[in-house]
């Protein structure tokens, strides 16, 4: 016989009580996207991050998580060009929980898209995102006469607050190049290289 549990007022079966905790999951995920949207700025993204790569996006694929049907996720496949932190292979996957609209979510993954991506750490329930969602997906812009760019879902305003005085109170030395980037603090498409040597002097401070 299924087992059920006592309310006030009388028996719930067990699929009501699953439905129930779906729902209850579905409140406290939006309720966290406040604090997972923190404004974060490089070095902290980089201390966050389980996972930092540079990729592009092979293919994605909208569908219900496996177990939780209620939650629609994102899974994403990347081919990895660079690893700056953590153990990634040639390619990477990951399951995305869908904040927004699934169309909105999908367009921030588009096959063939170049991304540099600060992963967080993998849930219970298999889940992962860019630390700060936005803030951790840079994309990378490439042209002709110039050379590649990053930029990421807030034009990289902030990206720079305060990392020179934490540098200093963690008596991190910053190559001169970096701390030339962080003082002007500017928003706007940083140069891929100048992302990268930041990220690497980031790394081998933790």
């Amino acid at each position: 016989m299924p087992r059920r549990w006592l309310t006030s007022s009388g028996w719930i079966a067990p699929l009501t009580f699953l439905f129930l905790f779906v729902l209850l999951a579905q409140f406290f995920a939006h309720a966290q996207r406040g604090a997972v949207t923190v404004p974060r700025a490089l070095d902290q993204l980089t201390a966050e991050a389980e996972t930092i790569v540079h990729g592009s996006v092979v293919s994605t694929k909208i569908e219900p998580h496996p177990k939780l049907r209620n939650l629609n996720t994102i899974v994403v496949s990347l081919k990895v060009h660079d690893t700056y932190k953590g153990t990634a292979g040639k390619s990477l996957q990951f399951r995305q929980y869908v904040w927004e609209s699934p169309a909105l979510e999908a367009s921030q993954y588009r096959k063939g898209q170049e991304l540099l991506l600060f992963l967080g750490p993998v849930s219970e329930y298999g889940l992962s995102s860019p630390v700060g969602l936005e803030q951790g997906r840079f994309k990378i812009l490439r042209s002709a006469k110039a050379a590649p760019t990053a930029l990421n879902g807030r034009g990289n305003a902030g990206l720079f607050n305060s990392v020179l005085a934490r540098a200093k109170a963690h008596n991190l030395t910053l190559s001169s190049r970096t701390a030339q980037i962080a003082q002007r603090n500017q928003a706007g498409p940083l140069p891929l290289s100048d992302l990268e040597g930041a990220i690497r002097s980031f790394v081998g401070a933790h």
